[in-house]
């Protein structure tokens, strides 16, 4: 994860360091929704982390230019953008292919009306995925990311490609909000500060376990709920502070550019990658659920159990948020044999 953070101080300066010399293997990452609001900054990101050299943008509208924008950087990737009719050239030969397609959550929609409008769109997006890179890693970022999974799992399914290690639900920006939230209350450096988060990624399924956090720091009850349920509205709190004009996109852009490094560090064959994700596993009742995993050249190469000694607090927490968990996955599921 730090990378990135190497990565965008070395891009704003004016020396004249070359990134084309860069020891990574080339890495094709394509990019859906990449003119939206999560879309355009994390395309960004992506274009000045050092193991992207081929950032392909895809988008209905628009891409063009944000393509023309980021190009202009003075980093190694190569940057190119499609619209609808290009969405084969975009896909292939993609290692990594990421998903913020959809509209944000608004202020009076409920979730059911989220569902619907992108649930079509990752349908659409997941079936040109199965066909033009059966291969490629898969981090999606559209909401509801408890439904939109277990969707895109079907729909690689239908298609005869789906690998399990390679379909991931990105939920590190609930870390993220973890870390700061948790930092900041304690007074601790977020840079050394790690929290597990575990669950899905929606309201009360987003379990952050402080009680495993360190560096450790007592917590009372009271500060233990509050910053659970600080980290479970994030995203209400920036529509709030938004004043309904806008949603969580910049601070979701960062969190997917991390995620995208883990995958691609893993793809890559470093050692030692591990992070936080929504993917299938048996860890639980539910078929898919959020924990730490390992990352390598295939995708997943474990799913972390959950850790032991957890507070009664998450215990209670935890059985609590499965029931919605469970529906959400097995709504995702029938949306998509549904057809």
């Amino acid at each position: 994860m730090n990378s990135l953070l190497r990565c965008s101080k070395q891009a704003l300066q004016h020396g004249s360091r070359s990134f084309a010399s860069s020891p990574h293997p080339d890495r094709k990452v394509a990019l859906l929704g990449a003119a939206g609001g999560i879309g355009q900054p994390l395309g960004l990101l992506l274009k000045i982390s050092p193991y992207v050299s081929h950032l392909s943008l895809y988008d209905i509208a628009g891409t063009p230019g944000v393509a023309t924008d980021i190009s202009h950087i003075n980093s190694k990737a190569l940057c190119k953008g499609y619209t609808q009719d290009g969405i084969a050239e975009a896909l292939k030969g993609a290692d990594l292919v990421i998903i913020p397609a959809g509209v944000p959550r608004k202020p009076g929609m409920t979730r059911d009306d989220l569902f619907k409008i992108n649930a079509n769109i990752v349908k659409t997006l997941i079936t040109a995925c199965a066909q033009h890179c059966p291969g490629a890693m898969i981090n999606m970022i559209s909401n509801p990311v408890n439904s939109t999974v277990p969707i895109a799992a079907e729909i690689l399914k239908a298609a005869g490609v789906y690998d399990k290690k390679k379909l991931f639900g990105v939920t590190t920006l609930d870390v993220v909000r973890a870390k700061t939230f948790y930092a900041e209350k304690k007074g601790l450096n977020v840079a050394d500060v790690d929290v597990p988060v575990v669950g899905g990624h929606a309201g009360a399924t987003i379990l952050p376990l402080f009680s495993q956090a360190s560096p450790h720091a007592q917590l009372s009850d009271e500060e233990t709920d509050q910053l659970t349920k600080r980290t479970q509205d994030g995203g209400t709190e920036v529509v709030a502070a938004k004043a309904g004009k806008g949603s969580a996109t910049l601070s979701m852009a960062y969190a997917g550019a991390l995620f995208a490094d883990s995958c691609l560090r893993g793809l890559n064959g470093d050692s030692n990658v591990f992070d936080y994700s929504y993917v299938e596993s048996d860890i639980t009742d539910v078929p898919f659920f959020s924990s730490r995993v390992d990352l390598g050249p295939e995708g997943v190469e474990k799913v972390h159990s959950l850790p032991s000694g957890l507070s009664s607090y998450e215990q209670d927490a935890l059985k609590k948020c499965m029931p919605e968990l469970a529906s959400s996955i097995q709504k995702g599921i029938d949306f998509a044999k549904a057809g």
